[in-house]
């Protein structure tokens, strides 16, 4: 395929994410991608994993899409397929396309190994590297290949978990994924003396690198290091994952992601499209082709929305996708005139609206929950709230130290000691005598009434000699 000193150029795709919800702008940027790399001669085509977003039934509009553009691109050059995410691309959905396969071969691969391209034909190893018979063979039968590619599908970590354990399956997956590619650099640097481009294909997640919203990955449950990935002695090495392009060089060799083909989330930054690889033994650079991926426009706003500033806004956002997103307290959530923001956004493509309501909290006691005892949180109240809380306290101890039975019983008694003269005396009323005198009115004496019988209202029967 490849005259002496010449590169290999590759065009190198990733995150389709086919579906019907993303179907329109997935197949627009994978269709000016398509047709980009054939007209700028690519000479093989790499699909580095998650080319749907979820399992597809085989009469989805969204997989029919797919296959179309896979099978032209194959009418024009090779073509690698990657096995993604299982979430993404459940194990299984890229066997149909072995069969789509036009002038070209379509090479599907879901196991750990490595293939040579000779002759416009993929040859896989049989275990996870070359052997050196298996790379005599091959030289021996087709010639020097175009292209060794090594490949590292999405690991299934369930498989791993049951090896080493659940606890250890995240962190064990970065160090068994480290060994096979150090031992799978020792076979490409048999494959670099012969002359022959070594190219890397994974789809995984390197430590370091940003997400579309430009937030670092950082842990220790990540598959790859920058340095693992140099280690495969590859010279150039094709991620898939990440949406957002980046790269790192070393020596002239040369990693990346290409990011995802189109703009599925708002907020992603950078552009969105396809990388062309120009690739040569040692050496490797690669260029982003930007895709026409749909323009996204976010308004934020701490606090209720300002409709002034929207109206200003959905003027310039015509046939665009808008997230509209803002944060009020709970008591003023009502603020908020959804159905307007809608109108002034009719003329968009797409309107998502996004609201973050902060939970109203109500300190009714501060410091409270200091106090060492109840009578001191009491007193805190006391203070707060401007509350004497002395007689409180006077109750509260005698909660604490007496029965039920002993505080009835003081109850009793302080009733009991009520001086006898606030319920005696005599009462001197007016009373109207009528002798035929309209004006003589003469004060009259009223007997005392006679004092009550003293009775005790919790021992005595009250109702005793009453009539029926």
């Amino acid at each position: 395929m490849l005259n002496e000193g010449d590169c290999l150029r590759l065009g190198h795709f990733s995150d389709l994410h086919y579906s019907p919800s993303h179907l329109v702008e997935a197949d627009r940027c994978f269709g000016f991608a398509v047709d980009d790399a054939i007209a700028s001669r690519c000479q093989v085509g790499v699909v580095s994993g998650d080319s749907t977003d979820h399992r597809l039934d085989a009469h989805t509009p969204a997989l029919s899409a797919l296959a179309r553009r896979i099978h032209h691109l194959s009418a024009h050059m090779p073509v690698l397929m990657l096995q993604g995410t299982f979430s993404h691309e459940p194990q299984g959905t890229l066997d149909l396309f072995r069969l789509i396969g036009a002038q070209h071969p379509v090479y599907v691969a879901d196991r750990i190994h490595q293939v040579a391209l000779c002759a416009g034909e993929f040859v896989p190893s049989d275990g996870p590297v070359f052997t050196g018979a298996e790379i005599e063979a091959v030289m021996v039968r087709y010639g020097k290949p175009a292209v060794v590619f090594t490949c590292v599908p999405t690991v299934n970590k369930a498989v791993l978990a049951a090896a080493v354990g659940v606890a250890g399956a995240a962190t064990a997956v970065g160090d068994y994924l480290a060994d096979y590619l150090a031992a799978a650099g020792a076979v490409n640097r048999q494959w670099r003396s012969h002359g022959v481009p070594t190219v890397g294909v994974s789809h995984g997640t390197v430590n370091g690198c940003q997400t579309e919203h430009g937030v670092p990955m950082a842990g220790f449950d990540h598959e790859f290091t920058i340095g693992a990935l140099f280690d495969a002695e590859c010279d150039a090495f094709m991620l898939g994952h990440i949406h957002r392009a980046q790269q790192w060089a070393r020596e002239g060799r040369v990693v990346a992601y290409p990011g995802s083909i189109g703009r599925f989330h708002y907020g992603e930054i950078g552009e969105k499209g396809y990388l062309q690889w120009q690739v040569s033994p040692g050496s490797a650079s690669a260029s982003l082709v930007a895709t026409p991926a749909r323009e996204t426009l976010c308004v934020d706003f701490d606090g209720p929305p300002d409709m002034a500033k929207l109206a200003e806004v959905a003027v310039q956002a015509v046939d665009e996708f808008v997230r509209v997103r803002w944060t009020v307290n709970e008591e003023h959530r009502q603020l908020v005139d959804r159905e307007a923001i809608q109108a002034l956004f009719a003329r968009s493509a797409e309107l998502k609206v996004e609201a973050r309501v902060l939970p109203a909290v109500r300190s009714r006691a501060e410091g409270i929950s200091r106090a060492a005892t109840l009578p001191d949180k009491l007193a805190r109240w006391g203070e707060l709230t401007g509350v004497d809380t002395g007689p409180l306290a006077d109750r509260l101890a005698m909660l604490e130290t007496l029965d039920a039975q002993a505080i009835a019983d003081g109850v009793l008694a302080q009733l009991r000691a009520v001086p006898a003269e606030a319920t005696q005396g005599v009462l001197e009323t007016p009373v109207v005598v009528d002798r035929g005198e309209p004006d003589s009115l003469t004060p009259v004496a009223q007997a005392p009434s006679p004092e009550p019988s003293s009775m005790d209202w919790l021992t005595d029967d009250l109702f005793a000699g009453q009539p029926a």
